[in-house]
């Protein structure tokens, strides 16, 4: 209900507009009153009404300073002034603050109700206009975001020259030009990990805090790399870089020490390079770098300063140098929780690589293999998977009581890793499946509706939606804006074949406020626009 504030020097005009119209019918509260400008100024900024009704000609403050003040403070509220003058010069005053109405005395309460109802229109519709660009705002950020990931996979992947990096760059209205370049990834999982578990009130915060920051700095890309990790490609001149390193690494340990001091979290920074075309090999090291959160577990920055055994060769010691922490069964626990498969071989290389001193005895490689076989086969028990349905996919078991190299035992902790965490993943879809079907099944029933959104879903489900977002898109390979255009782009296409109706017609039935958004989106999905689909027969030129 809007909130409607009266301010009327004369108590009997005042009094009788107060007590005779019928507010609550006409879709307002009466959120207070006054006798003049300075009385009411105090009043309005606790009220912060939608619509103030005000006189002008009133002592100590008149109508036409009231309202300046008012709409400097609250510029969307709608100002109606009334007068016994008729005076052009106060219609035309009144017009240049930004007055909706100026309505001459005697007002009766009819005239005073239609306006009333004019008003609320004009608001409602402002309001709903609002809260579609709101979302068009939130859906374009979506695209861009997942956007900017398929293209930075592409470059850390390899698969782009340095020229195709700028010219899909500038698609992206991402400027790459800088004298040096690095990649850090960071992660944030509720105490004691835990796939099913990465999705915490904390944890949201700490990224929305890190979202915020990241944006304000064009030298960083931040992007959200699986569902609780993210990336940030950082990009300076070559004097500045070691200043916005620090910063990067000051900021996420602030964000996660005041907002999540009991979470885990870690953050890995690759050596900075000056190529573009070396991205890949650094996108290589800090994921190296990255496997070591689970080896050395109260290190949370891994760096090639931090992490030291990455550039130490095998300093020839023995069995009796070993750490003992290094094989804390912990280790495997915090890999089998929450690494993701892809880097498991990773993590295998860098443990070793740890613990190269003692790969010269074998009763040391069998007790490795031991530990982890175990440590697997109890984990996936857990999960509610057979000992029998683990070991069946595995070909390393007969490595056991056998004198082993070390690409023996590389092979057998990299199957019986990644093997668990692979049954892991499948739990977790069977898990996360039963959300998505439910999400699903209310997007493809409602699709049409413009008022369609991420949070409206989540809501529906009783799950968050930042957390429905990360699923959605991990499960169905796609965004939820993704899917929800996938869906309607369907049903504009098949309306512009079978029906006459015009573009505008069929943005609406489809779901956008906009038809100029509408073709926008067609064109850019479709590949042409709607008139060009039409007249085509149905099919893309």
């Amino acid at each position: 209900m809007l909130r409607v504030f009266l301010v009327e020097d004369e108590s009997t005009i005042r009094e009788t507009l107060r007590d005779t119209v019928p507010w609550a019918q006409c879709g307002y509260e009466f959120a207070g009153e006054a006798g003049d400008g300075e009385m009411a100024l105090p009043l309005i900024r606790q009220a912060k009404p939608d619509v103030l009704i005000t006189d002008i000609r009133m002592p100590f403050m008149d109508g036409l300073d009231l309202s300046r003040l008012v709409l400097r403070e609250f510029p969307r509220a709608k100002i109606v002034i009334i007068s016994g003058y008729d005076d052009f010069e106060y219609a035309r005053q009144a017009i240049d603050i930004g007055v909706e109405r100026f309505l001459l005395k005697p007002i009766t309460k009819n005239s005073l109700i239609g306006v009333l109802g004019e008003l609320r229109e004009k608001i409602e519709g402002e309001r709903a206009q609002h809260n579609y660009l709101a979302q068009f705002h939130q859906e374009a950020q979506e695209y861009e975001q997942y956007a900017r990931r398929r293209f930075f996979e592409q470059v850390v992947g390899g698969q782009l020259t340095v020229q195709q990096i700028y010219e899909e760059a500038a698609k992206l209205d991402l400027d790459l030009r800088a004298q040096c370049y690095t990649i850090s990834l960071f992660s944030i999982l509720p105490k004691g990990g835990g796939m099913s578990e990465t999705y915490s009130e904390p944890a949201a915060r700490v990224r929305d805090a890190l979202l915020e920051h990241f944006m304000k700095y064009p030298e960083y890309l931040l992007l959200r790399w699986n569902l609780n990790t993210y990336v940030v490609l950082i990009k300076a001149d070559k004097n500045k870089m070691d200043g916005y390193i620090r910063r990067c690494i000051d900021t996420v340990r602030e964000q996660y020490e005041s907002c999540a001091p009991d979470q885990s979290w870690s953050l890995a920074i690759g050596t900075p390079t000056q190529r573009l075309s070396a991205l890949p090999m650094c996108f290589e090291e800090v994921s190296r770098l990255w496997a070591c959160r689970y080896i050395l577990p109260r290190q949370h920055i891994l760096s090639t300063e931090t992490v030291g055994f990455l550039t130490q060769q095998d300093s020839g010691g023995n069995l009796a140098d070993l750490d003992p922490a290094k094989v804390n069964p912990s280790i495997w626990q915090g890999v089998l929780q929450s690494a993701a498969a892809e880097e498991i071989p990773s993590f295998v290389d860098e443990y070793l690589h740890s613990v190269a001193q003692a790969l010269g005895s074998q009763p040391f490689c069998q007790f490795l293999m031991l530990s982890v076989r175990f440590a697997a086969a109890e984990y996936v028990t857990g999960l509610g998977a057979s000992r029998e349905e683990f070991l069946s996919g595995l070909d390393c078991l007969d490595l056991t009581g056998r004198n082993v190299t070390q690409e023996d035992l590389r092979r057998c902790l990299t199957q019986l890793l990644y093997e668990a965490a692979t049954l892991r993943d499948r739990a977790s879809s069977s898990q996360y499946g039963g959300l998505i079907r439910q999400a699903v099944d209310y997007i493809d029933g409602h699709f049409t509706d413009g008022s369609l959104s991420l949070n409206l879903v989540a809501r529906e489900i009783n799950i968050s939606a930042n957390y429905l977002s990360a699923v959605f898109s991990q499960e169905m390979g796609v965004t939820f804006t993704e899917y929800v255009t996938g869906k309607r782009m369907e049903k504009a296409r098949e309306l512009l074949r079978s029906t006459d109706k015009r573009s505008g017609e069929i943005a609406f039935a489809v779901g956008y406020r906009d038809p100029h958004y509408f073709s926008f989106l067609f064109k850019k999905t479709q590949g042409c626009t709607p008139r060009d689909y039409r007249a085509g027969g149905g099919r893309r030129p």
